[in-house]
């Protein structure tokens, strides 16, 4: 039986990339000169003279000529590739603390950072816990093991992480094209796509708000303004909230629709894959990229154990993609700062 051709749109922008032909490209790593690294520096130097403490507002790291820069790598999250890498920051030179400063002053250039947790962190910290994907009121970043492709929890829209220390092995970072993904659909199943436009049950995995459901529904593809946005998430989220209630699991076709969503950004030829320096910055567009993470060792020595910081960006309005208005309440929570800290979890 012939499958009916898909009425959704081929995506050609440039954020429909396909890992093979970009891999080995320079242009998405982004590398500090000299001027540039003086220019932190000095902004580091101001912010600890000044007595700066996270979160400060981006005046207290003047870069004046750096931030030029900035303005074009935000420009390319936002309206071409999606994603790129900062490279050159001599981490060794600096201590953790001086890392957090360094990270937050050149990420508040972008826009305005969010609470990526009920712990109410504006600042994440990317490490094992010593938690299992299994607990479902874990979250995914907080274990060492793999983590499949997705979009983070909350429709923001920028991602950051910084390399504070890597692992013993293991962890490389990996990234797709949500859009390509959307492009493979279409021609190899288009009735799945299609099922991806429909409404999809969530587990908030123990960080909904206060008086929110402890799940949520929203649909894995969008349009706006001929834009396409996408918000598939860990497979372990549609799952989990089937303990809330049988009719919150996955249908045979939604599954099915997710499993063929990871096997295609699965594919060699379609991903591209990081493997982070210390003091390396990665940015990525959290509407069209999809990022997965290979499971790791860490060192048994203290302090040698794999830590990335992270941040949620949420960009001027201005510059920001379209949102359907499905998408409008989960958006909300960002405008209004991100996830609430909750007392039990901050303690």
């Amino acid at each position: 039986m012939t499958a009916t051709p898909s009425t959704r749109p081929d995506i050609t922008s440039a954020d429909a990339w396909i890992g093979a032909g970009i891999q080995d490209d320079p242009s998405w790593t982004y590398r500090l000169n000299d001027a540039e690294i003086a220019e932190i520096d000095a902004a580091l130097l101001h912010a600890k003279r000044s007595g700066a403490r996270i979160p400060f507002p981006v005046d207290a790291f003047p870069l004046p000529r750096f931030a030029v820069a900035l303005d074009g790598i935000l420009g390319e999250i936002e309206n071409g590739r999606g994603f790129q890498l900062i490279r050159g920051i001599p981490r060794h030179r600096y201590s953790n603390e001086d890392c957090e400063l360094i990270y937050w002053g050149i990420t508040r250039y972008f826009g305005t950072p969010v609470s990526q947790n009920a712990r109410g962190h504006l600042l994440g910290h990317v490490r094992d816990e010593g938690r299992v994907l299994t607990d479902p009121n874990a979250r995914a970043y907080q274990t060492n093991q793999r983590m499949d492709f997705h979009t983070d929890l909350l429709p923001i829209d920028v991602l950051g992480l910084f390399c504070l220390r890597t692992a013993k092995s293991g962890g490389a970072s990996k990234i797709t094209s949500a859009l390509t993904i959307h492009n493979v659909l279409r021609e190899e199943s288009p009735e799945l796509l299609e099922a991806l436009y429909g409404m999809f049950h969530l587990d908030w995995r123990g960080e909904e708000p206060a008086g929110e459901q402890p799940w949520f529904s929203l649909p894995m593809f969008s349009e706006c303004r001929g834009k396409i946005t996408s918000r598939i998430c860990s497979l372990v989220y549609y799952e989990s909230a089937a303990r809330f209630g049988e009719h919150y699991r996955p249908t045979a076709i939604q599954r099915e629709a997710l499993l063929a969503v990871q096997e295609i950004a699965n594919r060699p030829e379609l991903m591209l894959t990081m493997d982070f320096q210390e003091g390396d910055i990665q940015l990525i567009n959290n509407h069209t990229m999809m990022h997965a993470r290979e499971s790791y060792e860490d060192h048994d020595e203290p302090g040698r154990q794999r830590h990335l910081l992270r941040m949620w960006i949420a960009v001027p309005n201005s510059l920001r993609r379209p949102l359907a208005d499905s998408l409008t309440a989960r958006y909300r929570w960002v405008q209004q700062g991100g996830i609430p800290a909750k007392a039990a979890a901050a303690a």
